[in-house]
């Protein structure tokens, strides 16, 4: 399937005088406190540590820009698309995502990418979460595409917003609102978010009232991508993955899937210069297969090479190929990671890897695929084609037996992580790993 991409005239910034340099970061420090518009003063006091972080990468972003370095759109918040249900025409969504980098002059990516009818977006918007459905007073802001109010997108392609003037705080809850009408047959979707967002019927995209916001959801539709520009500096991680990396069993609207936590990490350490963190991982995703979703090597460009400001990609999967007894080998997989390896440096980024975990105890273990998994893991740790490895199966295996998870991480059906888990493996990666350069 082909897919075209629409891209809005990219927005040139002149360097900067010194004097120009102070103002700016003293603007957008004060700016930064205040993601997109001003907050209540509740949310104010919940957002003080970030806003820390954010005064911290901002400071960082001057110094950059100072040096003649410049800006660059960066990828703050990921989902990968798939195919889903039918989607009601004359239907309002209200999607919350979790920023990871802060930045300015966002913009939302919408996909049509597995629609076989065009779908128009009405209206689209903009603003912060206050609690559930509704958005903090005087945060929601009408978003445009090529300078219009709305936008029609032909099945299997993608259409970028126009930048939102402004700027969104690192670790901020974006509410994005669609209306959607004309919609027909599948729907462009993410299945399993962990995140609660809500649908309405009609028109309710500018309201930042809850009232008419009545039907709750677990999943993302059409949105699959956020950026912000930020210092040419700040890059970010692209996590390709199934359900350990897409948060199964990790505590729902608490942000605690693996790769939450590493955003966390990454905002607070100092002379990191990777920030953002998109979340592609797919529960149900093989490397070599379609089913659940497309396989990593088919939506390697979509979900991950097309990102931008990406400069390395984490690599966590393999474990639904070995366990769906089909037939799929060592040599199998390690081909697919090859593919995966040599795409991504073609395209200038660096590939960590980690190894496959432990899942003695689920429905579909046995010996036979456990011997794929140890033949695996002894690739990845010792192949040296990996630009860097994690090795999160020595992370939350069992000292005991090493074919089965930790009790202590384990989510309850002895393959997904839980909260516990999830923190202890992204604590586990080697932040100056995701530093390379190629």
């Amino acid at each position: 399937m082909s897919a075209r991409t629409v891209y809005p005239r990219e927005r040139r910034v002149r360097p900067m005088s010194r004097r120009r340099v102070l103002g700016a970061v003293s603007a957008l420090v004060t700016a930064l406190c205040l993601p997109l518009t001003a907050p209540s003063a509740a949310q104010a006091r919940q957002s003080a540590a970030p806003t820390a972080q954010a005064q911290q990468q901002i400071g960082t972003e001057a110094a950059a820009d100072a040096a003649g370095r410049g800006r660059h759109s960066v990828v703050t918040w990921g989902a990968s698309a798939d195919r889903q249900g039918a989607g009601p025409a004359d239907r309002s969504y209200r999607l919350i995502v979790r920023t990871s980098v802060g930045g300015t002059d966002m913009r939302i990516r919408l996909t049509n990418a597995f629609g076989d009818h065009p779908v128009t977006f009405a209206s689209a918007y903009a603003g912060l979460q206050q609690q559930g459905a509704e958005l903090v007073h005087g945060t929601n802001r009408r978003l445009s595409f090529g300078g219009q109010p709305s936008v029609t997108v032909p099945a299997g392609a993608t259409v970028l917003s126009d930048p939102l003037p402004g700027t969104l705080a690192a670790q901020s809850n974006l509410v994005v609102s669609l209306y959607v009408t004309g919609a027909q047959g599948p729907t462009t979707g993410h299945g399993m978010a962990m995140q609660t967002s809500y649908a309405a019927a009609g028109d309710h995209a500018a309201e930042e009232g809850a009232v008419n916001w009545t039907d709750p959801m677990g999943s993302w539709y059409w949105l699959d991508a956020v950026s912000v520009d930020t210092s040419t500096a700040v890059g970010s991680v692209v996590a390709l993955g199934d359900s350990i990396t897409d948060g199964w069993a990790s505590t729902t609207d608490q942000n605690r899937r693996w790769p939450d936590y590493l955003s966390r990490r990454l905002q607070a350490a100092s002379g990191v210069t990777v920030k953002g963190v998109a979340n592609e991982g797919i529960s149900g995703n093989k490397v070599l297969a379609d089913g659940n979703g497309q396989a990593a090597l088919n939506r390697l460009q979509r979900d991950v090479l097309s990102q931008p400001g990406v400069g390395t990609v984490f690599l966590l999967e393999g474990i639904n190929d070995l366990k769906a007894h089909t037939g799929v080998t060592v040599d199998d997989l390690v081909a697919g990671y090859r593919q995966i390896i040599d795409r991504a440096h073609a395209a200038g980024k660096c590939v960590v890897g980690a190894t496959v975990m432990p899942y003695k105890g689920w429905s579909e273990y046995d010996t036979a695929g456990e011997a794929v998994r140890q033949g695996v893991n002894d690739w990845i740790r010792n192949s040296g084609e990996f630009d860097a490895v994690t090795d999160f199966d020595a992370l939350t295996r069992n000292p005991y037996d090493h074919q089965e998870i930790l009790p202590f991480f384990d989510g309850g059906d002895h393959l997904h992580p839980n909260d516990k888990g999830m923190q202890a493996m992204a604590d586990a990666v080697d932040l100056s790993a995701l530093e390379c350069h190629r």
